[in-house]
């Protein structure tokens, strides 16, 4: 269960230095299998809010204004928030109609109950769901939602400015913490964290996962010094990593690199990304869940998706027109090639027939520059919106 990276064929023959790895990995720890199910699992309410619907969401919501019009949701209907995080989208929808439904998943038990609480507070108007993508036709099975039955679905990919900010869920350079970055965080406790990726893996196989995840240039570089670091003291802090990918490089560029905002960027930060990619295996569960979209949606039904790289954006994309991401192989990890034959990028539709979806908007929606300055961590934020043929 928590090695799907290893099982798919597409990622397999995309890096199989990185499968032979894990391959090996797993049959050396003890993996535990738990079922994911509504409402279920360790939740932390030590923080819990006395008013959720009012309280201002932990994690700003990134282009609202643009989802909102995009869902076009309608009194009575029944909406799909996929990435529930912070809760900021589903209250802008439940503020907004007050005759709906929100189905609120997450894989994060933090979140969770925080969905829990607003559940309360709204009568119902929430139905919380404790999962994965991987698992929401599963979680709607239990809860007699039959496919086909859902109007609007939101997927807002991606870390929440909740993970982002509690340094001990080691995802953030800038906080140290314990080398986490475990999305589900303590719900499968043999579940590999960051940690246990960048100890045990060989240098081979790290340069992958930072080349493929990260889209790192000096990954090579930065394996080696990691393996080199290990072999002194292991790595356990986030800071700690940040601390050897820099000294891997010369002091001058340590923030040679370049945000979108021309903002200066750490150099360990792609390989952070790298990681939090790979540990929570996103592009697969992203996948996953785009599958799931296309199957809970009715005709008509709107999909509003949220990206922040360009991993992310590529795969979404190439899922919305049609392409059969299953044979896709190395497609969605680097773009097409400029100035290639359109021959050449002719692929299967799925069962060969009609591309399940009509674009909303031709091109991908950005944030406005407004948004971008009350909200730099939406900068790179990409929506593209869909309605289901």
């Amino acid at each position: 269960m928590f090695f799907p990276v290893c099982a798919n064929p597409m990622l397999r023959k995309a890096n199989p230095t990185v499968w032979r790895a894990w391959r090996s990995w797993k049959l050396s720890l003890h993996s535990s299998t738990a079922r994911a199910s509504s409402g279920s699992g360790p939740l932390d309410r030590s923080e819990e809010p006395s008013s959720v619907l009012t309280q201002k969401s932990p994690h700003t919501p990134v282009m609202l204004k643009e989802v909102l019009h995009h869902l076009d949701v309608q009194p009575g209907q029944v909406v799909l928030d996929m990435t529930f995080g912070g809760g900021g989208h589903t209250k802008a929808i439940l503020n907004m109609v007050h005759e709906v439904t929100v189905l609120a998943l997450d894989r994060d038990p933090t979140a969770m109950s925080l969905a829990q609480q607003l559940a309360k507070e709204t009568f119902g108007r929430v139905k919380p769901l404790l999962g994965r993508f991987s698992e929401l036709e599963v979680l709607l099975s239990d809860m007699n939602i039959k496919p086909g039955s859902i109007d609007a679905v939101l997927l807002d990919a991606g870390c929440s400015s909740m993970q982002m900010d509690q340094a001990q869920r080691g995802f953030s350079l800038s906080k140290d913490g314990p080398l986490d970055m475990r999305m589900d965080g303590e719900r499968y406790p043999d579940m590999p964290c960051a940690a246990d990726v960048v100890n045990t893996l060989d240098q081979q196989a790290l340069a992958s996962i930072l080349t493929a995840y990260g889209e790192e240039r000096h990954a090579r570089k930065i394996a080696s010094a990691i393996v080199e670091a290990r072999r002194v003291n292991p790595i356990t802090q986030t800071q700690q990593l940040a601390s050897v990918v820099a000294g891997s490089f010369p002091a001058a560029v340590l923030y040679a690199r370049k945000d979108r905002l021309q903002r200066p960027a750490h150099v360990a930060t792609k390989t952070f990304q790298a990681l939090r990619i790979f540990v929570n295996d996103e592009l697969n569960e992203l996948h996953a869940g785009l599958r799931a979209a296309r199957s809970v949606l009715t005709p008509g039904g709107r999909l509003c998706v949220i990206t922040f790289h360009s991993l992310e954006d590529r795969l979404v994309k190439r899922f919305l027109q049609g392409d059969d991401l299953s044979n896709l192989d190395q497609y969605h990890f680097s773009p097409r090639k400029r100035g290639a034959g359109k021959e050449k990028l002719v692929y299967e539709k799925r069962d060969g027939g009609m591309v399940d979806w009509l674009p909303l908007r031709r091109k991908v929606i950005t944030p406005e520059k407004d948004d971008v300055k009350e909200n730099p961590r939406g900068r790179s934020a990409k929506l593209r919106a869909a309605l289901r043929r």
